[in-house]
């Protein structure tokens, strides 16, 4: 890359943070450590270590996840993308257990699939950097980040916060992400930081542009971040809502759903509602690709409990929360050898709008689709 088109893409990159440039590292590079690689967390990890193995003299990342076959998995993925792609040389661990990347790392990123998971992980984070604290003896200890970009609610955000900034040197960031698993792939990913500031910035330059596009700041008080995710995640839920009505009304009409599926192409081609068209039109319900049912189902359920809390009525939400239901029931009471996939993507709630009206829940194809008649004057 020539020096003038490097700056246009610093520029560029810039442009999507709202921090100025981090100081020039120090002698010692950041050693970054991912815990879990679930539908998000999987390629987030593998895009920074290829965007970090261009970083000369990186220290690499240490990897944890619950079953160490998918990490073993991931570094051979890194080794051949990075021998393919020309890239540089990083140095990634595997270890067996939480507390050994939360006292080796300095940078730590979590990427969870719900509360519980959440609070028992971070529960054994901040034992080991007590226990780091209170066995370091060999000058000032160095700044801890700890990075969280699951979807939780957001009184436990605060409890996270609370729980990590009272051990020293360590600050807390929630960094929500918006973004389907192809997204990660892509390192399209939207995040959404909130905490200390100086511990945002270096978050930010560490995501954008390895695994995401922009940044949102959402300022100091952690809990914003995840209610914000929660409101994007109830406007997207509502929106799949709203696709599978008006896709099953098409199919039971006779207008069919792929001519219905060419008018969303025209009218609203955005990626998030073209990906979901997509989905219900193929009756592609896979949710490994995508976003699992039963996460949705939490999201929507905290997404309510907020509403209720601070009496803002959302019927929306509560028929989403419905039908999603509606869609594991149905998946649950089909025959093992029967199911199409193992684990369904939310935009499977389509089956409670199709059940309603008469067709199959999961496959369309099986389906005769009602036909207007015509007026005989």
């Amino acid at each position: 890359m020539s020096s003038g088109s490097h700056l246009t893409a610093q520029r560029a990159v810039s442009h999507e943070l709202p921090y100025s440039r981090p100081p020039t590292p120090s002698q010692h590079p950041t050693l970054v450590g991912i815990i879990g690689l679930g539908n998000i967390g999987y390629p987030l990890a593998r895009n920074m270590a290829l965007h970090l193995s261009k970083v000369p003299n990186n220290r690499g990342m240490i990897l944890y996840n619950r079953t160490k076959e998918k990490a073993e998995k991931l570094v051979a993925e890194i080794e051949e993308r990075s021998a393919s792609e020309g890239g540089g040389i990083i140095s990634i661990k595997i270890v067996e257990t939480i507390e050994e990347v939360a006292a080796a790392c300095d940078i730590v990123i979590t990427s969870l699939s719900n509360d519980k998971v959440v609070e028992e992980v971070y529960q054994k984070i901040a034992t080991a950097l007590t226990d780091n604290e209170r066995g370091h003896h060999d000058g000032k200890p160095k700044p801890k980040i700890i990075v969280d970009t699951s979807t939780v609610f957001p009184t436990l955000t605060g409890h996270l916060d609370s729980m990590l900034s009272a051990i020293p040197h360590t600050f807390f960031v929630a960094a929500p992400v918006f973004g389907a698993p192809v997204a990660a792939d892509k390192a399209q990913l939207l995040v959404v930081l909130a905490g200390e500031y100086r511990a945002k910035k270096e978050v930010a330059y560490l995501f954008v542009p390895a695994v995401g596009r922009k940044v949102i700041d959402l300022g100091g008080n952690v809990e914003k971040a995840t209610t914000f995710k929660l409101i994007g995640n109830s406007y997207i839920a509502g929106t799949i809502e709203l696709l599978a009505e008006s896709f099953t009304l098409a199919e039971k009409a006779g207008v069919g759903m792929t001519t219905f599926f060419e008018w969303i192409q025209e009218f609203s081609p955005t990626p998030s509602i073209l990906n979901y068209s997509n989905r219900i039109l193929n009756n592609d319900f896979n949710g490994n690709t995508g976003f699992s049912l039963d996460g949705g189902i939490k999201d929507v359920h905290h997404a309510q409990r907020l509403a209720s809390q601070i009496n803002a009525p959302a019927p929306i939400l509560d028929i989403t929360h419905q039908h999603l239901l509606t869609a594991r029931a149905i998946h649950n009471s089909t025959a093992l050898e029967e199911r199409k996939f193992e684990t369904l993507d939310w935009s499977s709630m389509v089956s409670a709008s199709r059940v309603a009206s008469g067709l199959n829940p999961f496959d369309s194809a099986k389906n005769q689709s009602g036909v207007i008649p015509e007026d005989s004057n």
